[in-house]
């Protein structure tokens, strides 16, 4: 891994909360459990409640005392995502931090609840709805961030408005691409239209990480994964936490490993493809987010 910042580096995070995403496993649980530790309140929303409440005894377990809440949370589902958000909203007065982390990768062709592509309906469409319906939250509190977990995969992306949900033509890893490409336009796009308020967007890699996300890969992928030059969940997570709590972070930058190839390593600010910085694929994403998911944004 070699020199740099770490999980030592966090910064106190008491008087905080923080929502995670896919919180019960993987890079999530990896940075709900350094955020608990730290002393945020952090709640995990989950798909499966009782893996999250599991998830949840093993954060306390570890770090006594610790604050960790759990919200059903199903992506794939416009109608889950806006009880989450009510849930989310009644119980808790603040909010600093949403981690948008859940998602899946390259899974056989499904759809969402609402009829969307799954990966795009659960990597994007889902979390675009989420952060629209608790930004006012993350406004009321200055130095509030979102922080969506994008991939290496989105250098491959490209967004095909004209087949936005795959249905004339479905490619696993092109849609996946496709996801994860929309995560960084998203981020970009909404920290432009924060300019001048205290909350920041910014996004995260993990780099090539040993989780359960690689479960619907290739046999290559599933044997490399627990091969060099990947690295564990924990490691997985700092980009992440760096992007979630590093006080000199800003709105806009977008953090990943820093050893070759952005595949391991501590992590450090990265950049990304030049099709994520199309301005105009932002804002044409963003229409058709607000569109397909009927959630309007208060900025």
């Amino acid at each position: 891994m070699g020199e740099g910042w770490s999980a030592g580096d966090v910064p106190p995070q008491a008087g905080r909360t923080a929502v995670v995403t896919g919180g019960n496993s993987g890079i999530g649980f990896e940075a709900a459990r350094v955020l608990a530790d730290r002393g945020a309140a952090v709640v995990l929303a989950c798909r499966d409640a009782g893996r999250a409440g599991d998830a949840a005894a093993r954060i306390r377990a570890a770090s006594p005392g610790a604050a960790v809440s759990v919200v059903r949370l199903d992506l794939a589902s416009l109608a889950s995502v806006r009880e989450a958000a009510e849930e989310i909203r009644a119980g808790h007065g603040r909010l600093d931090l949403l981690v948008s982390n859940a998602g899946v990768m390259i899974p056989p062709y499904g759809t969402t609840a609402d009829g969307f592509e799954l990966q795009f309906g659960i990597n994007h469409l889902g979390h675009f709805a989420l952060a629209g319906l608790l930004l006012d939250r993350l406004l009321a509190v200055p130095g509030s961030r979102v922080v969506t977990v994008a991939s290496l995969a989105h250098r491959a992306g490209r967004i095909n408005f004209a087949d936005l949900q795959s249905q004339r033509r479905y490619r696993r890893q092109a849609a996946y691409g496709q996801s994860k490409l929309a995560n960084l336009l998203f981020t970009y796009e909404l920290q432009r239209r924060l300019a001048g308020a205290g909350t920041a967007a910014l996004a995260a890699h993990p780099g090539w990480a040993r989780t359960e996300l690689n479960r619907h890969g290739p046999a290559w992928m599933r044997t490399g994964s627990r091969l060099p030059p990947s690295q564990g969940a924990a490691a997985g997570a700092l980009p992440t936490l760096r992007a979630a709590t590093d006080p000199a972070a800003a709105g806009g930058e977008y953090y990943g490993p820093s050893g070759p190839f952005e595949l391991r390593g501590a992590p450090r600010r990265v950049s990304s493809s030049r099709r994520s910085h199309d301005g105009q694929a932002q804002q044409r994403l963003w229409q058709e987010s607000m569109r397909l998911t009927g959630i309007t944004y208060p900025v």
